[in-house]
């Protein structure tokens, strides 16, 4: 006989067959297999150095299996499961308000470079209060995460409970305010249009502006290179440096609506700055041609005015004073205008020389109104005298050429009435009148030839007027 006791058999050991029913956990096994394994000292150690063993393997594989059932905490468990999901959507409508109030700033931002209509101060007045809002919701928000540890091992029901609800409510003013936010920004549509229009505009602009200045300096240089010197046009040129510096620093700082401004007069007046550099040479030639021609004339209408003292010396002859008196100046006169045409041409031909365009163009203008005055005073004489002698030889055609105009004029007044407007047949009784008495002082020994002249030329001045007068009023539909 051996002191070996019979074969141990443990509490939590499965046996061989697995579907006995004496194996399943906790089923006691059957009276006779009780009787059969008496206890023993061996026996009842090797079970209590299982025991821990066992527990250590079963309940780590029951909190990780896939069933809903935990062996403690359950109903704590399942409010911290949703405390959490509280949480997620909460944070979840936290990101989604920022984000949303990140783009909105954007568009007022834009709004703001580009309108200061009373609209767009409206729209960022109420943004600003609208932020204030989403700050407020924002903070309870923060205070709930902060107040609530979800992840403690010893969270009790009450508190989870009490962080969901927390939580929930903290969402749902998330949610209810990210919906004025979407609103407000649905009502920004047309002032977003309207700013991001004219933004659209600022980059095309600006770089017209800096293309219009190189240009303008390319031309400026070929005009170098031509041997002009230019220095005004560089001045100008070199004015607007300071000007594209600011389009460079773009349209935040100065605002979209003066932006467009100044890039628009840069590149109008970059473009008059290459568009005269381009010019420069011909205007040159102009200038060189200009002074010989007013040089040549400046001659000729010296050569004339000598000539205008033998024609007032045959008026005097044969004419009354009254016929050439406002004469007798003109040779002093014409000579004169001549010498101050002639220094001038001078002055302008030392511009040209310096290059110095503008006064040169200038100055060739003040030649040329000198002789232009110069050349109808001389003209005046011999034209007084040819007008005298075909008077004299005939007064009947400027008679009749004067009462021809007359009478034109009254037929017109005539034309479907029965009696003439009194507007019209006045002055032009009076004027029959003028005539008759312009006539009258051909009478004479010595006849005033140029007053009869000078008054049938104010008779058929008058006659003209009241022809365009008449022809204005019926073309108006006036009586």
């Amino acid at each position: 006989m051996t002191a070996t006791p019979p074969q141990p058999y443990p509490p939590l050991a499965p046996c061989a067959r697995r579907h006995a029913p004496s194996c399943r956990l906790g089923t006691a096994p059957p009276a006779e297999a009780r009787r059969a394994r008496r206890p023993g000292p061996v026996r009842d150690t090797l079970a209590l150095l299982a025991l821990p063993v066992v527990a250590a393997l079963l309940l780590p594989a029951s909190f990780a299996s896939g069933g809903t059932r935990r062996w403690f905490g359950g109903r704590a468990e399942g409010l911290r499961t949703e405390a959490q999901a509280a949480k997620d959507a909460a944070a979840a409508a936290f990101y989604e308000l920022d984000t949303a109030q990140r783009d909105l700033r954007i568009s007022i931002e834009t709004i703001t470079a580009v309108d200061d209509s009373p609209a767009a101060r409206r729209a960022i007045a109420d943004f600003e209060a609208l932020g204030q809002r989403i700050d407020e919701v924002s903070h309870r928000y923060i205070e709930a995460v902060d107040a609530h540890d979800l992840d403690r091992v010893d969270l009790e029901a009450s508190a989870a409970s009490r962080a969901r609800a927390e939580l929930t409510t903290a969402k749902d003013d998330l949610v209810r305010v990210k919906q004025e936010l979407d609103r407000f920004a649905q009502g920004l549509g047309p002032l977003l249009g309207k700013a991001e229009t004219q933004l659209a505009r600022v980059a095309p602009a600006v770089e017209r502006a800096r293309q219009a200045l190189l240009a303008a300096s390319n031309a400026l240089d070929d005009v170098r290179n031509s041997g002009l010197k230019a220095d005004d046009l560089a001045a100008r040129l070199a004015a607007l440096a300071p000007e594209l510096t600011k389009l460079n620093q773009g349209a935040a700082q100065y605002g979209v609506p003066q932006t467009l401004e100044r890039a628009e007069r840069v590149t109008r007046e970059a473009e008059a700055v290459r568009a005269e550099a381009a010019r420069l040479p011909e205007r040159a030639a102009e200038i060189d041609n200009r002074l010989v021609s007013l040089r040549t004339r400046a001659q000729a209408l010296t050569t004339r005015a000598g000539q205008v003292d033998p024609v007032l010396s045959e008026l005097r002859r044969r004419f009354s004073a009254a016929c050439w008196q406002d004469l007798q100046h003109v040779p002093d006169q014409a000579g004169e205008a001549v010498r101050q045409a002639e220094l001038k041409l001078k002055e302008a031909q030392a511009a040209r020389a310096a290059q110095h365009w503008p006064d040169a163009t200038s100055l060739l203008s003040t030649v040329r109104a000198l002789l232009n005055t110069t050349d109808e005073a001389v003209s005046a004489a011999g034209d007084r005298l040819r007008q005298l002698n075909a008077v004299q030889k005939d007064p009947q055609a400027e008679i009749e050429r004067t009462r021809f105009a007359v009478r034109d004029a009254q037929r017109l007044a005539m034309t479907g009435r029965t009696a003439p407007d009194p507007r019209h047949a006045r002055p032009l009784d009076e004027s029959v009148a003028r005539l008759d008495r312009a006539i009258a002082t051909l009478e004479g020994r010595h006849p005033d030839y140029w007053h009869f002249l000078t008054e049938t030329e104010a008779v058929r001045q008058t006659a003209a007027q009241v022809v365009a007068r008449i022809r204005e009023e019926r073309g108006t539909g006036a009586s």
